[in-house]
């Protein structure tokens, strides 16, 4: 398994970023990435938001190591053409470390705030299809043309290409049954979900089903779950964890208990035993659930204690 972390932007400094990459990659982590958002989801749209692809293109140039990424862009913000560009300079400026997260955009007051289209569910849907394509075919082609309902190419190029080939790492984000993993068995390398062992069974099966409809290996998808790390010996905090994610994400109990890497390092061996067994290849931890000098004891922890035993 490969161990990484995915920096939200809010509230943060560029210094302390820059700073938490350097003691992750020093540690031994596999992959960093940042979110990408303008503003908090919040009533009041107050706090910091770093930009995400300016702040990963300085990172990819200071942080040598660490494959660094996005966990996910949303696709509504950038036409997929831009994306595809900027994502080929930052696998340059890399050598090669890109991970391109892509989703197809949920956080509402954003959009309303800077008068970006929100659309309905299925448009986003239907676009984040289409941008899969798009930037697939100008990573690869020497000069492409695309007629979507949403997008169109005529004879672009892109130039210079990624350092990766055939193309960077291309992850999708989501857990929707019906249509979001059915995009995913078509285009991802890679599908990234919120969730623990169960989640991931169940959602896998699903993906396998897809997989099998437009006739893809499903092993050739890697698959990485975000789940909130707590080390503690103590029930309680990990119930007040699972409820904070509840309250947060709106999840039900039950995936919002998956969602939690807590208990003991033993009992954290056993989940991650579990994630294995399900078909986990990565696995992200969120800065998002608690202060981030609590959290850095754990990460730290978790490296040196229980990391060592699936690599």
């Amino acid at each position: 398994m490969r161990f990484g972390l995915f920096t939200s932007m809010g509230a943060q400094t560029w210094s302390g970023v820059l700073e938490l990459w350097r003691h992750l990659e020093a540690t031994g982590w596999d992959i960093a990435c940042v979110t990408d958002h303008f503003m908090p989801n919040t009533k009041d749209r107050e706090g910091a938001m770093l930009e995400s692809w300016s702040t990963l293109s300085a990172l990819a140039a200071l942080v040598p190591r660490l494959r660094v990424g996005t966990i996910v862009l949303g696709n509504t913000y950038r036409h997929p053409a831009v994306v595809a560009k900027m994502a080929a300079q930052v696998d340059i400026i890399s050598g090669g470390r890109l991970l391109l997260g892509l989703g197809a955009g949920w956080q509402e007051n954003e959009h309303e705030a800077y008068g970006i289209p929100f659309s309905t569910m299925r448009e986003r849907l239907e676009r984040l299809d289409e941008a899969c394509e798009v930037m697939r075919s100008l990573w690869t082609e020497r000069r492409s043309t695309f007629k979507g309902r949403y997008y169109q190419l005529s004879d672009a190029p892109l130039d210079p290409k990624p350092v990766q080939t055939p193309h960077p790492e291309l992850m999708i984000g989501g857990g929707g049954e019906r249509v979001t993993l059915r995009i995913v068995a078509k285009h991802a390398d890679h599908w990234n979900v919120w969730g623990g062992p169960q989640v991931l069974t169940r959602k896998g099966t699903i993906l396998d089903e897809h997989c099998a409809a437009v006739g893809r290996d499903p092993k050739r998808i890697r698959r990485s779950t975000n789940m909130a790390l707590l080390i503690t010996d103590k029930k309680n905090e990990v119930e007040r964890l699972a409820e904070t994610i509840a309250t947060r994400m709106g999840r039900h109990a039950a995936d919002a208990r998956d969602t939690c890497l807590a208990g003991t390092p033993d009992q954290i061996r056993e989940q991650l035993r579990q994630l294995r067994a399900a078909g986990g290849d990565v696995l992200f931890i969120p800065t998002l659930f608690r202060p981030l000098p609590e959290l850095r004891r754990d990460l730290d922890r978790f490296m040196a204690e229980i990391a060592p035993a699936f690599r």
